[in-house]
């Protein structure tokens, strides 16, 4: 049996213990109904409390109302809302694992770019002879104008802009420009990068404002030695001399050749590697038969200008189409304070409501492995690719479609744009000041709708990024956790949706965070990641996670519901994971589950079943198949201390019970009585197939005992052992008609290790 089906089974008949302490018992659940009157009741029911929780958000922290806040967002259903879950059971892993249902949200190739070539041919002052510009017309190249300072000043200068605004993407990646080289000069830059770079992913960002457009063939322009040609690249030579990863930027008129051209060299089969095999993505300014805007309000780059400041280029567009367009100051737009990384100022809040639009609009028009593609693979190049839709959305106000390789589909009328507008016409209208956006709380409002309405059967909510986005911010994060965590209850299918868009980082940081109010919600939204996908055992211990869950089990304000979800976690963190059983055994689990264990069997109080159930089966994992741990038990007297649990009304503590002495051969064979099988006869047929299990694996411990010579005077009496063994055979005989496969087929595998043990015994008579 899974962790999670007994768990599932125990909350499939818990009701929502949690509102009689928000308020006082008048809310009252039952288990799992198939009744549409009774889901009916309990639904609204739902409803009604998560609008009081969630309306009143804002005051949990500074309330001061003797009703604990922290209670009131439970979500009033069950944790796994089926007694089975074959499904997904099924294609569960039972390790570290990187395949599988419930691992493809899961990057499987993460990239980084490791080297930045940036290629400028503007030999400025004088114009290409395929181009007449207008007048005025745009001149300024990376926010410089050329004509400003001397013709080689500024291309330096120009030069040096760009490597800085590539840089602020990303810092660590190695960065050189070539400023109108030749084509040695260019193969030997790309050469370089790639000879540094080694696996990683190489940028290729040309702009050719000073030279004519690309050929037919996909031939771009460089210069001789004097300046007195042009000389054609093809794009094969630049394909052989940058190989693959590799992202290329092509910022000039008809660079849609380029993009044609690279094509037909994949198709074709031409390129030094087999297309199946290559990781090149490619961004254009325009269609093959389309011109650069030259309009003199966008800058002669404006192409680029997108892709590497895209919220100077955003604002400044903006400025111009705004109804305040006549009060709006446009220099202020240069005046914003901050950086764009650091959400406390004003320019990194732009920034996060960017990207927070940008990602929410990739999400619901790209297919899902695309979009893991382009915007959680590398980081440099999901930041440009959603900078890329604000080029398409720019550009083609301007008659200029900017393209792609892999293409996307059209965004530039995407309704999600009107919550940046408005974000942008807030900050314009009130700088200096620092603005609390009000968009994310729009959005939270349609994300909590979609929560009332919808369903697996229909269109997964398009708020969902920004939710991820949105849990960076501190004064939005609870209410993002509290709605997220509803999210992830409405079944196994929304715990997977959430992981594939990227909500696992986040989640994983924030057990970093020491805010109290966060703790009860973030080990329910953790209690149903590890039930869908156990894998996630190994980065919980990698970080630390392990920590925070332990914390919370030995919390005394937690409720032992609560505390329950935070052992299930421990639980499947130290299932088969000889790393994550070390790393709790050094925070001292042990001793944590047995004091409350001893708390459990002192208190004369009716104790809660599900929290002793699954602190039972947190000790079995965390000592099983492991001896240090096992001494450990022994020497904190753990016979002593769990058993009373022996008599406990409730059959699945009474059951698991003796799950914690499976380890200790001779401890479990002296607690065995006849009271044991009595459960087989429970009316749960899950209760009845856990107690199958228990006394065929206790068969499995008598056998490994004999066999392993352990089973002497010392520690164990024969007769008892015999006696016991009588008893466990017994009882097993009496259900093997069973109506149930699954208590059928527990019998089955305990019949079979009865035979071993018979055939063992008569091979030893026989020598």
């Amino acid at each position: 049996m899974a962790l999670g089906d007994l768990m599932t089974s125990r909350f499939s008949q818990l009701s929502l213990a949690v509102s009689n302490h928000v308020i006082d018992g008048n809310v009252s659940g039952g288990g799992y109904h198939e009744d549409d009157v009774a889901y009916a009741d309990l639904m609204s029911q739902r409803r009604d409390l998560d609008a009081a929780s969630t309306s009143s958000y804002a005051n949990a922290v500074t309330s001061t109302a003797t009703v604990p806040t922290t209670m009131a967002y439970l979500p009033q259903t069950v944790v796994l809302c089926e007694l089975r879950h074959a499904a997904f059971e099924a294609s569960t892993p039972t390790g570290p694992s990187d395949s599988g249902l419930v691992s493809k949200w899961r990057p499987k190739d993460r990239m980084k770019t490791g080297c930045v070539a940036l290629v400028l041919c503007l030999n400025i002052s004088v114009d290409p002879p395929d181009v007449i510009k207008i007048s005025p017309c745009a001149r300024m190249e990376c926010w410089t104008d050329p004509f400003s300072m001397a013709p080689q000043k500024a291309l330096e200068t120009i030069g040096k802009n760009l490597r800085d605004q590539y840089e602020r993407w990303q810092p660590k990646a190695r960065s050189k420009v070539e400023l109108d080289p030749t084509v040695d000069e260019v193969k030997k830059l790309c050469n370089t990068c790639r000879r540094y770079a080694k696996s990683e992913r190489v940028l290729f960002h040309y702009n050719g404002h000073g030279v004519p457009k690309p050929t037919a063939n996909g031939e771009i322009w460089l210069f001789n030695k004097s300046y007195t040609q042009y000389i054609p690249l093809p794009i094969s030579d630049l394909d052989s001399w940058l190989k693959t990863p590799s992202i290329y930027v092509f910022d000039c008129s008809a660079a849609g050749m380029v993009v044609n051209a690279f094509i037909e060299l994949l198709d074709c089969g031409t390129s030094n590697y087999p297309g199946s095999s290559r990781d090149c993505i490619l961004l254009a300014a325009c269609e093959a038969h389309e011109t650069l805007p030259q309009s003199a309000e966008f800058p002669a780059d404006v192409f680029t200008s997108c892709l590497t400041t895209p919220i100077k280029m955003a604002l400044r567009w903006f400025c111009t189409r705004s109804l305040l367009h006549e009060s709006l100051d446009s220099s202020l737009i240069d005046k914003i304070p901050g950086r764009q990384n650091d959400r406390k100022t004003l320019l990194g809040e732009l920034n996060w409501i960017f990207t927070a639009v940008t990602d929410t609009i990739a999400w619901n028009v790209l297919p899902h492995d695309l979009f893991r593609r382009l915007f959680r693979q590398d980081l440099l190049v999901a930041s440009l690719f959603r900078n890329f839709l604000l080029a398409e959305r720019i550009m083609r106000s301007a008659n200029c479609s900017p393209i792609s390789y892999p293409m996307l589909p059209p965004t530039h009328q995407h309704h999600m744009w009107d919550a940046w507008d408005m974000a942008a016409e807030i900050c314009l209208s009130q700088l200096p000041s620092l603005v609390e956006d009000p968009n994310v709380e729009f959005q939270l409002i349609a994300f909590e709708v979609w929560l009332d309405h919808g369903s697996e059967h229909k269109k997964p909510p398009e708020q969902l990024p920004i939710v991820l986005q949105v849990l960076l911010s501190q004064c939005h994060r609870f209410r993002a956790l509290v709605l997220l965590g509803r999210f992830l209850d409405m079944g196994p299918w929304a715990v997977d949706l959430a992981l594939s868009v990227g909500i696992f980082p986040y989640v994983l940081k924030l057990l970093q965070t020491t805010t109290p109010e966060l703790r009860q919600i973030l080990v329910f939204i953790w209690t149903k990641i590890l039930a869908l996908d156990k894998s996630c055992q190994v980065d919980l211990v990698k970080d630390g996670g392990h920590v925070y869950f332990i914390r919370f089990l030995n919390s005394a304000e937690a409720y032992p519901e609560q505390r329950a979800m935070a052992a299930f976690v421990l639980a499947v963190i130290v299932d088969g994971h000889r790393r994550g059983q070390e790393a709790c055994i050094e925070a001292g689990l042990i001793q944590v589950c047995l004091k409350q264990l001893h708390g459990f069997t002192q208190n004369e109080a009716q104790t809660e079943p599900l929290l002793l159930q699954w602190l039972c089966l947190c000790l079995g994992k965390l000592w099983e198949d492991f001896t240090e741990a096992q001494t450990i038990g022994l020497q904190a007297d753990v016979p002593a201390i769990c058993a009373p649990l022996h008599s406990e009304p409730q059959p699945e503590v009474y059951l698991l019970s003796y799950f914690i002495f499976f380890p200790y051969k001779w401890i479990v064979f002296g607690f065995l009585n006849i009271d044991i099988c009595k459960i087989i006869e429970a009316v749960l047929f899950q209760v009845r197939a856990s107690a199958v299990y228990a006394l065929a694996t206790l068969l499995d411990v008598g056998f490994d005992s004999f066999r392993d010579g352990i089973g002497g005077e010392e520690e164990c009496d024969d007769v008892e052992k015999n006696r016991a063994e009588m008893i466990i055979i017994k009882s097993l005989l009496n259900v093997v008609s069973d109506g149930s496969p699954l208590v059928r087929a527990e019998v089955a595998v305990g019949m079979w290790w009865l035979c071993s043990f018979i055939f063992h015994m008569s091979g030893l008579v026989i020598a």
